[in-house]
C-alpha cells in the first residue's frame, strides 16, 4: 500500500513530467535548480526531491520504451550534462549503454525533445 510519502513523490514526478513536456518544445535543457524553482519547491532537500522524481520518470520511460524525458534536466556545474546519478539510473534500466556519456546524452535529449514536446 502506498504511503503518503510515496503519493507525494508520484505527484511531484507527474508535475515534473508536465513541466518537462513544455521544456521539450524549446529543445533546450533546464537545470536542476531551475526545475526546482519551477516546481515551487523550498528547502530542505529541493534537489534531492527533484532527483527522486527524475529517477521515477526514468523508470517509467524505460519500462514503456520511451525517450527519457529526464535527459532534459542538466547540472549547471557539469557543462550541460546531468548529474552522474542520471547515468547510473538510466543504466540500471538498460538505457544509455556504452562509454560516451556526452554522445549518449545528446542523442537522448534530441529524441526526448522530439517525442515529448507539446504543440
Amino acid at each position: 500500500m502506498p504511503t503518503p510519502s510515496d503519493n507525494a513523490a508520484q505527484m511531484l514526478a507527474d508535475r515534473v513530467r508536465q513541466h518537462l513536456r513544455t521544456v521539450a518544445g524549446s529543445g533546450a535543457p533546464i537545470t536542476y535548480q531551475a526545475l526546482a524553482e519551477a516546481m515551487s519547491l523550498t528547502p530542505p532537500n529541493t534537489i534531492h526531491r527533484i532527483t527522486v522524481a527524475l529517477e521515477q520518470l526514468i523508470e517509467e520511460d524505460a519500462v514503456n520504451q520511451r525517450p527519457l524525458i529526464a535527459a532534459l534536466v542538466v547540472s549547471k556545474a557539469r557543462g550541460g550534462l546531468p548529474a552522474p546519478g542520471f547515468f547510473d539510473c538510466a543504466r540500471r534500466f538498460g538505457r544509455l549503454q556504452g562509454g560516451d556519456d556526452t554522445a549518449a546524452h545528446a542523442s537522448e535529449v534530441s529524441m526526448a525533445a522530439a517525442y515529448w514536446r507539446t504543440d
